[in-house]
């Protein structure tokens, strides 16, 4: 994989293919893998980067003294696309809905389209009873390495109280490995994440950063779920209408990571917005 050195630290990333810009970020205990069955049915033209964020799935540890709370987050992303000089980028949320905060700390201007898939957004943080889990993970002393034990356990990892609530389709274990490899192996990974688990801003301003959208002037396609609990469906509606230019797809028979459980329709849609003349 071709790295990246931004201030925080290491940033590995894979891409394909040649044009404007379009950077897929993944969700909390995950990697790029999340984009693969999308990735292959997504039209060409375009220059497709998938980093691996400190979210607890990355290859290597950023530096010890690394800011990796939701701002500092944040930071990287905007140092990320810096570091590769990317501009007019369209930038592709899921799960994880902390980079929609771009725009709230000023960090946005080599953004000009956003791609929303289900995500945290508004007070929604952590989401639902997954994300309660994995925050209990990072902030109890020792408890990320039990719990990404048990998410190479079939049984456990796709049962309601784990990935049966964030997809309808059963996680691999080929995904399950390669999202829980890395901090099994190098306990600094953990502490990355851990950092950003332990330091979430309160709902006020959560809530704050999240309507900052206001203001983000390009093409925005929300690309929400009709089913689920996780992320609620109206957060979808609301997040179109709070954008000046946002436009809602809703996708049927899947739950936050409906790249997961419905790769053609996420594509086609992906698809048809990057297609449009507005957008190339």
């Amino acid at each position: 994989m071709p790295v990246v050195d931004v201030p925080a630290g290491p940033v590995h990333y894979v891409e394909h293919g040649d044009g404007p810009p379009v950077v897929l970020l993944h969700g909390l205990l995950m990697n790029h893998t999340v984009w693969d069955a999308v990735l292959e049915l997504l039209p060409s033209g375009f220059r497709y980067i998938r980093p691996d964020l400190p979210l607890g799935s990355h290859p290597e540890p950023m530096r010890d003294e690394a800011d990796l709370s939701l701002r500092g987050q944040n930071v990287l992303i905007a140092d990320f696309l810096a570091a590769l000089d990317l501009r007019d980028v369209t930038l592709v949320h899921s799960d994880w809905g902390g980079g929609l905060f771009l725009t709230a700390y000023g960090l946005d201007e080599r953004v000009s389209r956003l791609i929303v898939l289900p995500c945290e957004a508004f007070d929604n943080f952590p989401p639902g009873f997954p994300g309660k889990m994995a925050v209990l993970l990072l902030r109890v002393p020792g408890a990320l390495p039990i719990g990404l034990r048990q998410l190479r356990i079939g049984a456990l990892r796709n049962s309601p109280l784990l990935f049966g609530q964030m997809a309808r389709a059963p996680i691999s274990d080929e995904l399950a490995h390669a999202w829980t490899a890395p901090a099994l192996r190098d306990p600094r990974i953990g502490r990355d994440v851990r950092k950003y688990g332990r330091a979430m801003p309160d709902k006020a301003e959560l809530i704050a950063n999240t309507e900052a959208l206001r203001t983000f002037p390009g093409p925005a396609l929300v690309l929400w779920s009709s089913a689920g609990k996780v992320m609620p469906r109206a957060h979808g509606a609301r997040l179109a209408e709070l954008l000046p230019h946002g436009r809602l797809v809703e996708i049927d028979e899947a739950y936050v990571l409906s790249m997961l459980d419905q790769p053609a329709a996420v594509a086609k849609a992906m698809a048809e917005f990057l297609g449009a003349p507005d957008h190339r």
